[in-house]
């Protein structure tokens, strides 16, 4: 009997700016794909509102990428450091670990669409797009929930 060969999947790119490794996982991004990415997680977070400056911007990339803000370029890489307290902790629950978790599954889940594994569709009741399992009927797939960061949220004044 010959093995059947194991299903390799694809890694998720954009570009070569930006690495995230997990595993075997090795996803890479443009510059502009990333910090999109980074905006996504921080507002499903409840960490920022609306849309940031380049500035601001720049302090939430390098917030995911190294893990603090040194030198904040903007208002937000200021408000990171005055409740560092509260962002930081056990690496499970701390804002860092959710940003990057969060943008590590957004690319693993646009990845599994890219390769047919999963469609999306829009969801009129949740007013949300969702991923589906079409092999198994439409049914969508249930992410993990993620905390929020609501209570120390970066408004901008």
């Amino acid at each position: 009997m010959i093995p059947t060969p194991m299903y390799q999947r694809g890694n998720y790119s954009s570009g070569e700016d930006f690495v995230l490794e997990y595993g075997e996982l090795r996803f890479t991004f443009n510059e502009r794909d990333f910090r999109e990415r980074c905006e996504q997680a921080a507002r499903k977070l409840g960490f920022i509102g609306g849309t940031v400056d380049d500035d601001e911007g720049e302090d939430l990339v390098n917030l995911v990428v190294n893990g603090e803000v040194i030198e904040p370029a903007s208002a937000l890489g200021e408000h990171v450091n005055d409740c560092w307290p509260d962002l930081v902790g056990p690496s499970d629950r701390s804002l860092v670990h959710w940003l990057r978790r969060l943008i590590f599954r957004g690319a693993w889940l646009d990845q599994r669409v890219k390769e047919g594994e999963l469609d999306v569709r829009f969801d009129p009741t949740a007013q949300a797009f969702v991923y589906i399992q079409p092999d198994r009927g439409g049914e969508p797939i249930q992410l993990a929930p993620e905390p929020s960061w609501n209570r120390v949220a970066y408004v901008r004044r």
